[in-house]
């Protein structure tokens, strides 16, 4: 039985994580070096960085708080945000990432995602999908969900797949921060059409989501959320307990 995973997002804006909801309304968390060493003190399975800002803002990364939450943590880092070329994927996995996430620099250029495959393997290439129904299809959007690219999403998904992403994660943006559960169609569509790892992300509210996440689409592979772990809604290690408790294999419980 494959392990599932709970990975927190760390939503960074100028040195600072930060959180809204549907994308928008952001408020200011805490330090991102102070959030990453709790969660990797506190039983994560891996980490997720991203500087929200940096592809509407087109400018590169914050490669100073990425290092130094790099040098804290002991789990897997993932990094995205203004990744539009392999040399950024250089520069930060370089800087201690571990997987780069790529999204409106692959819409952009879906060379990209090959490219950066062949360099440094499809193990270190993630695809973040922000998906939104609109005229009730799943449709692409970019810059943090700000632009409809008006591409299909699911279609979006499996092609980037096929070109060299290792894994997907899965943003619903109609139940980002809202807590009401995640997107279990839209996940159950992207699961059916890939055949690489699905994470989450978008809807998480408590630790019932996260059970009924993986008992309804046992394909799903990691859940991710933000909010729910940044203001103690709700704790890693109680999660893992109650998922345990429901037959569900994750690791190590403290």
């Amino acid at each position: 039985m494959i392990t599932k995973r709970i990975i927190p997002c760390l939503d960074v804006r100028d040195g600072r994580v930060v959180k809204g909801v549907n994308f928008e309304g952001l408020n200011d968390v805490s330090s991102p070096v102070e959030l990453g060493k709790y969660y990797s003190d506190s039983g994560a399975d891996e980490l997720v960085f991203y500087d929200i800002t940096a592809s509407a803002e087109g400018r590169a990364l914050f490669t100073d708080i990425l290092r130094k939450v790099a040098e804290t943590i002991f789990i897997p880092l993932t990094v995205g945000g203004g990744i539009n070329t392999v040399d950024d994927f250089d520069r930060v996995l370089k800087c201690g990432a571990d997987k780069v996430s790529v999204n409106s620099g692959a819409i952009r250029d879906p060379s990209l995602i090959p490219a950066a495959a062949k360099k440094y393997g499809d193990q270190c290439v993630v695809l973040s999908a922000d998906v939104k129904r609109v005229d009730g299809r799943f449709t692409l959007l970019a810059r943090g969900g700000r632009d409809n690219t008006g591409l299909d999403a699911i279609e979006w998904i499996k092609r980037g797949a096929e070109n060299g992403a290792g894994e997907i994660v899965v943003n619903s943006i109609d139940t980002d921060g809202v807590k009401g559960g995640f997107d279990l169609e839209l996940l159950d569509a992207v699961c059916s059409a890939v055949h690489v790892p699905v994470i989450a992300s978008g809807g998480g509210g408590c630790i019932e989501d996260f059970v009924k996440l993986f008992q309804t689409l046992p394909d799903v592979d990691a859940g991710l959320a933000a909010s729910i772990f940044h203001f103690g809604e709700v704790s890693i290690p109680e999660l893992k307990r109650r998922l345990a408790a429901a037959g569900i294999n994750v690791r190590e419980v403290l």
